[in-house]
């Protein structure tokens, strides 16, 4: 999966608040698919549902421990997705820096006889 389609999937699946829940609960560590349903009211399967496209984004493993597969959070596709993010909020930060330059500058003609 290239960059921009790994950055797409994990846009895609931060889109539903279930699937935020979710990573939400895996920061605290590893979780079955039950632990990952208790707080939902939908059923299993459908959570099942949500697993499999965290998956496929990349942002959640599964593993083997005897009869459990539990899911485990993968933050890599979260840091590039924060990474792309940041040069926005930089772009925002420096706009509003010149706003207040703009503003400062003025205060200070309003100030002048």
């Amino acid at each position: 999966m290239g960059a921009t389609d790994q950055l797409d999937a994990t846009f895609a699946a931060l889109a539903d608040p279930t699937r935020r829940a979710i990573l939400a609960r895996l920061r605290g560590g590893a979780a079955s698919v039950t632990e990952l349903a208790a707080p939902f009211a939908m059923s299993q399967p459908a959570i099942s549902k949500h697993l499999r496209v965290l998956e496929r984004a990349g942002l959640i493993s599964r593993g083997r421990d005897a009869q459990r597969r539990p899911c485990r959070l993968e933050a890599r596709p979260l840091k590039a997705a924060t990474d792309w993010l940041e040069s926005y909020r930089r772009y925002w930060e420096e706009s509003y820096q010149r706003l207040d330059a703009l503003l400062e500058e003025l205060k200070t003609e309003e100030g002048r006889p």
